[in-house]
């Protein structure tokens, strides 16, 4: 069996990120995928970068990490730019959209926010359309050559690790006629808690960076390699019949989580690594702690502008705003 870390949202917290690299590395897992936001928040957000080059397998682009890029007019988002410094602001300008993998047969897709652009949200209590969404394929996704569509999608970005089901109405007769779009519906019994228990899946907050605003940029870059072991998308079949269900997952944030556990937060998702086996995938949600004291510490003494801010969302584990 195969196990993949997924880790995201890190926004220079270096103890956060230690903290997590070494429960990873104690589970014997040795491939990390991240979904962005590196940067931001925090006062290491160079060693972040330099750390998850070092480590991770495949790196994903988010709002901050492009946001970061573009001209800063507050002091916070200066500070981050002087810190991280030109040659880490053009990796980060550089990172791919999503991440395309194969395990037990399922097309697993994984990016920042959502399928549109690093910029656009979908919040947990999003609607049924909203999160369908989240498996088309897009401009910015990318579309395999045999057009097939994710059947499990993993983002970052809202700081709130969850799981959902959506199951395939068509399986039921109720499919309507002449419609050429998939209609799925959204079964609510499958929200499941981020308990440390391992899931079978069988069956907003965030801000964006410093003047950033809305603009989503020109990415020119498309799906990112998982490398060989991924497998080739084209060896499942298209046929709607053939799903069982789709599975939406966050995976949450190491760095800043915003569900009031101020613990460091990552998934690991496990499958066999032959894309024509069909079997089961597992989906686990894992809190860590780590020593706080000296990340608050050390946003005081770097004299990172929005300190108090970052202390107070890291040691409560909800979003501050008006700080």
């Amino acid at each position: 069996m195969e196990k993949i870390a997924i880790i995201s949202d890190i926004h220079g917290n270096l103890p956060a990120l230690e903290a997590v690299h070494h429960d990873i590395e104690r589970r014997g897992i040795t491939r990390i995928f991240c979904l962005g936001d590196l940067v931001g928040k925090g006062p290491s957000s160079a060693e972040v970068v330099d750390l998850t080059r070092l480590t991770c397998e495949a790196v994903v682009q988010g709002n901050w990490d492009l946001g970061i890029t573009m001209p800063q007019e507050l002091p916070a988002g200066l500070w981050q730019q002087q810190s991280l410094g030109d040659e880490r602001l053009a990796y980060l300008k550089q990172l791919p959209f999503s991440i395309d993998v194969m395990l037990s047969g399922k097309h697993i897709r994984l990016f920042h926010a959502s399928a549109q652009s690093v910029f656009h949200r979908l919040k947990r209590e999003a609607s049924k359309n909203e999160r369908l969404a989240m498996f088309e394929n897009t401009e910015m996704t990318g579309t395999p050559h045999d057009g097939t569509e994710p059947d499990i999608v993993g983002y970052g970005d809202i700081h709130i690790p969850y799981m959902l089901t959506l199951s395939n109405p068509s399986e039921r007769g109720e499919l309507s006629a002449g419609d050429g779009k998939r209609s799925l519906l959204l079964n609510e019994d499958s929200v499941q808690s981020t308990s440390p228990s391992k899931m079978e899946s069988s069956g907003s907050l965030g801000q964006r960076s410093a003047s950033a605003g809305d603009r989503s940029g020109s990415l020119g870059q498309r799906s990112a390699s998982a490398g060989d072991r991924s497998g080739s998308l084209g060896q499942r079949s298209a046929s709607a019949g053939d799903r069982s269900g789709l599975l939406l997952f966050n995976v949450g944030s190491v760095g800043v989580p915003y569900d009031g556990i101020p613990q460091a937060c990552y998934c690991v998702i496990e499958g066999e690594s032959d894309p024509s086996v069909q079997a089961g995938v597992a989906l686990q949600f894992v809190r860590v702690p780590y020593d706080m004291k000296r990340a608050v510490q050390m946003a005081y003494d770097a004299q990172m502008p929005d300190s108090r801010r970052y202390e107070l969302e890291i040691t409560t584990g909800l979003v501050h705003l008006d700080v």
